[in-house]
């Protein structure tokens, strides 16, 4: 394309175009194409509005629709040359629609700006992407249930400091991520309803002066309504940012559960087996099992929260309305939901395939004094000691079973005798994991029978 004809999308203002090193660092269709979806519906819904309000003909409309179908089709099929003279996919399609319908094409951009054609595209997109991480959530959620469920009574233990603390249930453990989840996909839901509404109609930044109506195209592309200050519509970028957020605590939530399959699969722990399909082997060590793909998956925080930080940096200093600066909020989006999406695919496949070892869970359990806070709890009950008493007893005679080599069931009454005259041999029958989870029922408790009732209301929840 020469430079007469790069300079036509400006109009009479400039005499040349502008040269290879401007054209390279001011096109943005390199990445912003994948934006074509969300442009050709935008376009479509504004040219039958255009119509419907009498700004152009019903014959004009009707032939941008045909062509805009028509370049939509062409760019599914792969048959589209984009060009960088033209800078960005609105002016990509733009030029197509001329050279498919001629005339008509030129009066699609009436009443609107590429400030407000954008800000309407990228909204559309970051929308599609909420939808797609709450539908990745439903299915991540249902696998850790199933997870839950199968082990709603194994005992495991649970940890401090990665350090044995008190006896919890496989079920407990699997439900805790669903809650986080859970809190994920809210976010993602509360984000898509504050972004759902429409930009299209605030123009290059004052609005128009033609009698559109936008709460025709709002309607026509899924909005609740537009939206209500032109200057912010076309200065914003929240949607993107807030998306952005909820991802990077939705992708730092798998990582934690990423980081615990790590240590759990390893040879020291032994609490978990993972499938093939996401392990790999070493190349010179032919006994190893790498937890490859949960180890990805810890990484994608980086760059998912490396965006989150990016998009922040371009818009903290901008002032009212739009600066090219703002033509940087698409590549950091993009590849945080790619990744994001990748992921809660990955977890959500490596839960299914997950196989826990329950043998080596309750052994865990067992060991550690991980029944040390049911003694306490046991001689405030049994004996009224104050708790600071019991806590204090209760730790002498972990000194004692550490002394000895052994656990505190395995210590006679003798030598809990010898600690605290009072201590009965009724005091066995709460230093079992078995009746230390099964004793935690208070709301939100790690006993089996709440676990049970937690999974079923999920279940409900999930449908």
């Amino acid at each position: 394309m020469d430079k007469t004809a790069a300079n036509q999308m400006w109009g009479g203002r400039f005499s040349a175009g502008p040269d290879a090193i401007m054209e390279a660092i001011n096109a943005s269709i390199g990445f912003d194409k994948r934006l074509a979806p969300q442009d050709i519906a935008g376009s479509r819904a504004h040219a039958a509005m255009l119509a419907a309000t009498g700004i152009i003909t019903s014959d004009d409309a009707s032939e941008i629709d045909r062509g805009l179908q028509q370049v939509l089709a062409e760019i599914a099929a792969g048959e589209f040359t984009f060009s960088t003279a033209l800078e960005d996919i609105h002016m990509n399609v733009e030029n197509r629609l001329r050279e498919i319908i001629g005339a008509p094409a030129g009066r699609l951009h009436t009443a609107r700006s590429r400030n407000d054609q954008v800000a309407l595209d990228f909204r559309l997109w970051v929308r599609e992407q909420c939808d797609a991480a709450i539908a990745g959530l439903d299915a991540l959620m249902r696998a850790f249930l199933v997870q839950a469920e199968a082990g709603a009574d194994w005992v495991m233990p649970g940890f401090t400091h990665l350090q044995t603390a008190q006896p919890v249930t496989w079920g407990h453990h699997m439900l805790a991520y669903v809650e986080m989840f859970a809190r994920d996909k809210s976010r993602f839901q509360d984000a898509r309803a504050r972004m759902n509404e429409c930009p299209l109609g605030a123009a290059a930044l004052a609005g128009t002066s033609f009698p559109i109506d936008r709460h025709m195209v709002a309607s026509a592309l899924g909005f609740d309504r537009p939206t209500a200050n032109s200057l912010d519509t076309t200065a914003d970028r929240d949607f993107a940012l807030e998306f952005l957020s909820a991802a990077s605590i939705c992708a730092m939530h798998l990582s934690r559960f990423a980081e615990e399959l790590v240590i759990w699969s390893s040879a020291q722990f032994r609490f978990v087996r993972m499938s093939d399909r996401f392990s790999t082997g070493s190349s010179i060590m032919p006994q190893k099992r790498n937890p490859d793909a949960a180890e990805l998956l810890r990484a994608k925080l980086g760059r998912i929260l490396g965006a989150t930080v990016a998009l922040f940096t371009v818009m903290k200093g901008l002032p009212l309305t739009y600066s090219k600066d703002m033509q940087e909020d698409k590549e950091q989006v993009f590849d945080a939901a790619d990744n994001l999406l990748l992921g809660l695919a990955a977890m959500e496949g490596m839960v299914s395939d997950l196989t826990a070892n329950r043998a080596a869970l309750e052994a865990a359990a067992s060991s550690g004094f991980s029944t040390a806070t049911d003694l306490a709890d046991w001689l405030v009950r049994e004996l009224n000691l104050p708790f600071r008493d019991a806590h204090h007893v209760t730790g002498s005679l972990v000194k004692l079973a550490e002394d000895k080599g052994c656990d505190l069931p395995d210590l006679s009454l003798t030598d809990m005798q010898n600690v605290h005259g009072e201590i009965t041999d009724a005091v066995y029958s709460v230093l079992g994991v078995q009746n230390s989870v099964a004793s935690r029922t208070s709301y939100g408790g790690t006993a089996p029978a709440n676990v049970r009732a937690q999974i079923a209301r999920w279940k409900e929840v999930l449908g």
